[in-house]
């Protein structure tokens, strides 16, 4: 069995090390199960503090997007290829319909019109995935996932729906409004 030395480091994780430093214990274990060398870790931190990103505008433009995940696990409600107009538009007739009171309510709303979204977005994805040429076996696990995640949302949808009507019928009876307006001061 190798024998493991632990010796305290002055330097931060992630910077490059001095010749004379020792190999802490956490980084021989990373040796022995990763198999990468002394050196080739030592090469790697090297080069890391080189690593600048993009510098150029269109460089800086295609990496701004890495952190969004396409398709029905978009972090983004509204992907690149989509209408933010039609959201708007979605939200705007799903709002006039139901017309909420309360925060609680404008919630629910919220996540209807979320679930009606990607909903329509999970139909184009249906139908793209049917109009590749794709091998039949890959086609059917990627419509059953599609077909998965259909189902969750429909759920979703359907118990905002239930929780927003349940809300709104229970909504204490206003009462109708004056028919004379009421003056705030006694008239003169």
């Amino acid at each position: 069995m190798m024998r493991i030395e632990v010796v305290t480091r002055t330097n931060q994780i992630g910077f490059a090390r001095s010749k004379n430093d020792r190999v802490p214990a956490k980084l021989a274990l990373l040796v022995q199960k990763n198999m990468a060398t002394i050196k080739q870790i030592d090469a790697n931190r090297r080069n890391a503090l080189h690593s600048t990103g993009p510098r150029t505008p269109e460089g800086k433009a295609a990496v701004s997007l890495n952190p969004l995940r396409y398709g029905l696990r978009a972090r983004s409600l509204i992907l690149p290829n989509e209408s933010p107009a039609d959201f708007t538009e979605l939200c705007e007739d799903v709002e006039a319909e139901w017309q909420p009171q309360s925060r609680t309510e404008q919630f629910y709303l919220e996540q209807m019109a979320v679930s009606q979204w990607k909903l329509s977005r999970m139909e184009a994805a249906e139908r793209d995935v049917c109009e590749r040429s794709l091998p039949p076996a890959q086609q059917v696990a990627l419509l059953d996932r599609i077909w998965q995640a259909q189902s969750r949302m429909e759920r979703s949808y359907a118990r905002a729906h239930r929780e927003l009507h349940r809300l709104q019928s229970a909504r204490p009876d206003q009462p109708p409004p004056p028919s004379t307006p009421i003056a705030d001061e006694p008239p003169s």
